[in-house]
């Protein structure tokens, strides 16, 4: 089938259209409670600061301390692992920019006026205007800092997305059935060659959680890509010993895939 990610606008109804394309279509569907579920795997502890970091806009002292990298490269891992499986709708946390060049996708973002958003979430969260006029400002600033922290780009660039919706002039109704239509022209996509990219993506993601959440592992910079033939580990170290600790278990948590590593000394 395909994969629907939805960024949105808070108070857009893109949270909405998501419900209603996964039930429509007998989708997973992905959101923060499924993540933070999926991240206790993990360890507990990896729960309790996503509760605190995900989508939040991190200080500069957290954009680089340990549990905010490795809370996200878990997002991500956990992400790429649902995509791998198909016929998914993820929310939020960056999808599009993970699916980027995955044919089977389809990337939308959900915008409206203030007022529409407003509208909207004083009824959802029985707040008064001015609560709901703030809490759209402040959720969607921490969005915009959030994704930047991760992906280092622009939430609202029109590039990052397939489709674009503004439920100012459109129903949650009428995006939802557009939005359906599209994804059920995206099946022809859905190939082996398609979804053996996605496959390499998930383990490159795999891989570089496993590093940046191993306690013993702390790099300034550290990458793990799929170049179309390997698995490319890239970063800057600080000696031979931290080298080929990082190395060994980049090619353990690769297993079978070649890895190719590109590690360089912090001058």
């Amino acid at each position: 089938m395909a994969i629907l990610t939805i960024s949105r606008e808070f108070g857009s109804g893109g949270r909405e259209i998501g419900h209603a394309v996964a039930e429509a279509l007998s989708f997973e569907y992905v959101d923060k409670e499924r993540i933070l579920k999926d991240i206790r795997a993990f360890g507990h502890k990896w729960e309790d600061w996503g509760k605190d970091l995900d989508e939040h806009c991190p200080t500069i002292w957290e954009k680089y301390d340990w549990s905010f990298r490795g809370f996200g490269a878990l997002t991500q891992q956990v992400l790429l692992a649902h995509a791998v499986k198909d016929r998914v709708v993820i929310v939020g946390r960056g999808g599009n920019f993970l699916l980027r060049g995955i044919p089977h996708s389809l990337r939308i973002r959900v915008v409206a006026p203030m007022e529409h958003r407003a509208a909207r979430i004083m009824v959802r969260d029985s707040v008064d205007q001015e609560t709901a006029r703030w809490l759209a400002a402040k959720v969607d600033h921490d969005r915009i800092c959030f994704l930047h922290a991760l992906y280092g780009k622009q939430w609202s660039d029109p590039e990052d997305y397939d489709m674009l919706f503004d439920t100012g002039v459109q129903t949650v109704e009428e995006v939802t059935n557009i939005v359906k239509t599209a994804l059920g022209e995206r099946e022809r996509f859905n190939t082996e060659e398609t979804r053996e990219l996605l496959r390499m993506r998930a383990l490159a993601a795999r891989v570089k959680a496993g590093l940046l959440t191993d306690p013993s592992i702390f790099v300034p910079i550290l990458d793990v890509s799929w170049d179309g033939k390997h698995l490319v580990l890239q970063g800057t170290v600080h000696n031979p010993k931290e080298r080929k600790r990082i190395e060994d278990a980049a090619r353990s948590l690769a297993g079978d895939t070649h890895l190719k590593c590109d590690l360089h000394y912090r001058g």
